[in-house]
């Protein structure tokens, strides 16, 4: 076999190997994170099913034996329980139980730590991502020369320097959970035409999934 001859063939092999790998890595980035959801989903399911008809479940004596002992009575049970603390919590009479149970249990040591952090995640969780997240930007980090990706969540006027000061929120990829807080002037900040979902896309991939209208433009001076 000649030299000519060699070399085609290994173009050949380094197409299809080349072919394989990138299908193998898109289908990873499809299965991953869809089976990932789906066993904490599952795992969700039966743990809080297992609190109300497992072993010691709160509703295992009274259905035992009976029709209403099937997969997902705990469940069930769960979001009627919430819908039903929902309607007595949206009333005048709720929001004064809700707000007496705050303050009570905030003076309680090492109890009330715990249920205000609790509450805290629940709450912000709990808000849709636009109200969380002001816009996308991007600031130099951690050192000029560098830019980072950004959420505006709040603003302040800095009196001493008369300028606004913009807090942002510099999310670690791909867990945007965890981050840096970032307080910065508003000359400082380089806007951006990115939507929030957008940006959590970008920092969830890793880069990978790029936007299309993504600009930075950098004052070269």
């Amino acid at each position: 076999m000649s030299e000519m001859e060699n070399g085609e063939k290994n173009r050949v092999l380094n197409k299809v190997e080349s072919h394989i790998l990138s299908r193998i890595l898109a289908g990873f980035i499809i299965l991953i994170p869809l089976l990932v959801t789906i066993l904490i989903l599952l795992f969700l399911f039966f743990s809080i099913d297992d609190i109300f008809r497992g072993d010691r479940g709160f509703i295992s004596p009274f259905i035992n034996g009976t029709k209403l002992d099937f997969p997902g009575i705990g469940v069930l049970i769960s979001i009627i329980s919430f819908y039903l603390v929902g309607l007595i919590v949206g009333g005048r009479l709720g929001r004064r139980i809700s707000s007496l149970e705050k303050t009570t249990l905030m003076w309680i040591p090492f109890i009330g730590t715990i249920y205000g952090l609790m509450r805290q995640i629940t709450e912000t969780l709990s808000a849709p991502v636009t109200n969380r997240f002001n816009r996308v930007v991007f600031i130099e980090w951690p050192r000029s020369g560098y830019m980072a990706l950004g959420f505006v969540t709040g603003q302040f006027f800095d009196q001493e320097n008369n300028s606004d000061i913009l807090i942002v929120y510099v999310p670690t990829v791909p867990n945007p959970t965890s981050g840096n807080l970032a307080f910065v002037p508003q000359k400082d900040v380089v806007e951006t035409e990115l939507k929030v979902e957008e940006a959590m896309k970008l920092v969830f991939s890793g880069g990978i999934v790029i936007p299309e209208n993504l600009k930075i433009n950098i004052d070269s001076n």
